[in-house]
């Protein structure tokens, strides 16, 4: 009986420490956009004149912003496979390279959200009225609201990212390499949702 008692589950045991906590808040932020994006297209097929508003978002940056995130998922990948074999240089470049993505896809975003508002788009602009006023506006509402809380979260995974790498450079919590690269993966998973919904569904 000791001996059956001193037997723990191995499948909790092998897990890495945090990889339950770290799916939790990944199914918690999951929840969140699947509730913004459910709204958008109960809105978006409810009111069609939401397409005079949805044509005005570049398709090119937000092509430009996919092809980004999906080589940060790609380098992620690699920077976990390194930590696996310890290889603590190609972790850091690979890890660097994914925090460069991020910098490249939110100056990407900002000079997106430059050119909106610089041609009146923006939450109150009177161009942005349609045959019902609060239809136009509530667009642009989900548009910043979403890829807004979007971008907020790339800049929470590359802090994330950015404590990982230091930490591999001393070869320390390697583990959190995997912890940091399935909240990134949600992050990309996210914007390949958003993009056809925002930028080519018009």
């Amino acid at each position: 009986m000791s001996h059956s008692a001193a037997i723990t589950n191995p499948t909790l045991r092998d897990m890495p420490k945090g990889r339950l906590g770290t799916w939790a808040l990944i199914a918690g932020e999951i929840a969140i956009f699947s509730g913004f994006i459910m709204a958008y297209v109960l809105y978006r097929l409810r009111y069609p004149e939401w397409a005079d508003q949805a044509k005005h978002t570049s398709t090119m940056y937000g092509a430009i912003n996919t092809f980004v995130l999906l080589s940060s998922s790609y380098s992620v990948v690699l920077a976990h496979g390194a930590a696996v074999k310890k290889d603590l240089k190609k972790v850091v470049i690979f890890l660097g390279i994914t925090l460069l993505c991020g910098f490249i896809f939110l100056g990407v975003k900002s000079i997106e959200y430059t050119n909106e508002i610089h041609h009146g788009f923006t939450l109150t602009s009177p161009s942005l009225i349609t045959s019902k006023q609060e239809v136009g506006t509530l667009f642009w509402s989900f548009y910043y609201a979403m890829t807004g809380l979007h971008a907020t979260h790339v800049i929470a995974g590359m802090i994330a990212i950015f404590i990982v790498m230091m930490q591999a450079r001393k070869g320390v919590g390697l583990h959190r390499v995997e912890l940091a690269g399935l909240y990134w993966h949600m992050v990309d998973i996210v914007w390949i949702f958003l993009f056809p919904l925002l930028y080519i569904a018009k």
